[in-house]
């Protein structure tokens, strides 16, 4: 009965969101709603961008609905991330000053950490908070090539099923919901690319996962550190490039291309990198996270050293590769 629910729901979720590409694909191109290259982005020619409205509008649909049955998570989340979609969608279409996403990211975060955890303390829901506002913020850096970004959503969604051993609830529904999106436009976004996500898809894939991953906790149906595994590749790539370019007295507030993912795309392709994510999650990041979750008793040193050994071979790479630090070859092209 389980599986037929969760197949039904995958089904739905992909059916929803081709159908919904296919639209975008035509509304994209006619309404010239273009990625064009820049100095961060690692593609060569104008994408049609804003596709991320295609797995984010079936689940808004469903949290919605759980909204009106009364689920005050799922309004939060329903609220929070339609802002997201919809300033993404806009910043997609006609570019917004970034104070402005700034602002909606936190308004956002602050939306989704009150009414998933409205009784804890005060300092601990702040810190969720500015802990959700950077997630979803650096969704948007790790965003830059073919399939990784959705990859990354699939790997946890379905991932945080088999290390459960099945989520309870409608938030287990939403997560097979999401993953039928994800693999839908996957369809469209699979190296080489048709259509990117765009901050429209970006922004409220940071949004979910980590607003699922709180609330996966407060109800206790899964580790925190479990869900800190699963996403390892993301804030574990953006957050160390941003200290490494801090560090070094790099402007590490402005575009660039020199976090892991994008080194490894341009020695190896987007393809290679995008598998490398994805081998990386089955191989290393899904059995450590298992462990994580069976592992009994718990203590905040056994979960960071969890945490610390899912980092170990993205620092190794990121030594490696000299993620953080400009390649010469572009530091004098930029200089020209």
């Amino acid at each position: 009965m389980v599986l037929d629910v969760a197949l039904t729901l995958l089904a739905s979720g992909f059916a929803a969101a081709l159908g919904l590409g296919a639209a975008m694909l035509w509304l994209s191109t006619r309404l010239a709603l273009l990625a064009h290259p820049n100095a961060r982005s690692s593609h060569a020619r104008p994408t049609p961008t804003g596709g991320g409205v295609m797995f984010a509008l079936p689940v808004l649909a469903y949290l919605a609905w759980l909204a009106w049955l009364g689920s005050v998570p799922a309004a939060g989340l329903a609220a929070a991330g339609a802002a997201l979609t919809v300033t993404g969608f806009w910043d997609d279409a006609r570019e917004l000053p970034a104070w402005s996403r700034l602002l909606v990211q936190l308004a956002a975060a602050a939306a989704v950490v009150g009414t998933v955890m409205p009784q804890a303390g005060g300092l601990l829901m702040l810190a969720v908070a500015v802990a959700v506002a950077w997630h979803i913020n650096l969704y948007n850096f790790m965003d830059g090539i073919d399939g990784i970004a959705a990859t990354q959503a699939l790997v946890f969604v379905l991932g945080a099923q088999i290390v459960a051993g099945g989520l309870p609830g409608w938030s287990g529904d939403l997560s097979w919901l999401a993953a039928g999106g994800l693999v839908a436009f996957l369809a469209y976004n699979w190296p080489p690319a048709r259509m990117f996500m765009g901050d429209a898809g970006s922004g409220f894939l940071g949004l979910l996962t980590a607003g699922l991953a709180v609330l996966w906790w407060q109800q206790q149906a899964l580790p925190l550190t479990c869900s800190l595994i699963l996403l390892a590749w993301f804030w574990f790539d953006a957050t160390s490039t941003l200290i490494v370019r801090a560090v070094t007295g790099q402007a590490f507030t402005q575009a660039h291309r020199s976090h892991l993912y994008q080194k490894l795309a341009a020695k190896r392709g987007h393809l290679w990198t995008t598998v490398c994510l994805l081998l990386y999650a089955v191989l290393w990041l899904l059995p450590l996270a298992w462990l994580c979750a069976v592992t009994r008793p718990r203590s905040l040193l056994l979960d960071l050293a969890w945490v610390a050994a899912a980092a170990i071979p993205l620092a190794l790479a990121a030594w490696r590769f000299r993620a953080g630090i400009p390649d010469r070859d572009h530091h004098r092209t930029a200089s020209l």
